[in-house]
């Protein structure tokens, strides 16, 4: 468990993945990457680290992604193979907001 800050990067431990901490909860949370915890960007991933199973659904490259609560949203900048989740809970894409009609 680690306690996030804006700004932060964060890269998955077993794909390509690499995600930046837009809106950070208070406390200690455990985001994971394919069901591996995230590592720091600057650190080089483990050698043959793959997704586990039921983790592998991809990240897309520019996509916000968010939990339930909205707690915590994170910013795509790499895209990979990994499902992002924290304490358990898989992160699901960030709707867009609709603008506003200009009569």
């Amino acid at each position: 468990m680690a306690t996030l800050k804006a700004g932060t990067r964060l890269r998955s431990a077993v794909c390509r993945t690499e995600v930046m901490v837009i809106v950070a909860p208070a406390g200690d949370v455990a985001l994971t990457c394919g069901g591996v915890p995230m590592i720091p960007a600057a650190e080089a991933p483990p050698a043959g680290a793959v997704p586990a199973p039921g983790s592998a659904g991809g990240t897309l490259l520019g996509k916000r992604y968010v939990n339930a609560a909205g707690a915590l949203e994170l910013l795509c900048v790499k895209p990979g193979d990994g499902s992002l989740a924290v304490d358990g809970e898989h992160l699901v894409l960030k709707e867009a907001k609709p603008l506003p009609s200009s009569d």
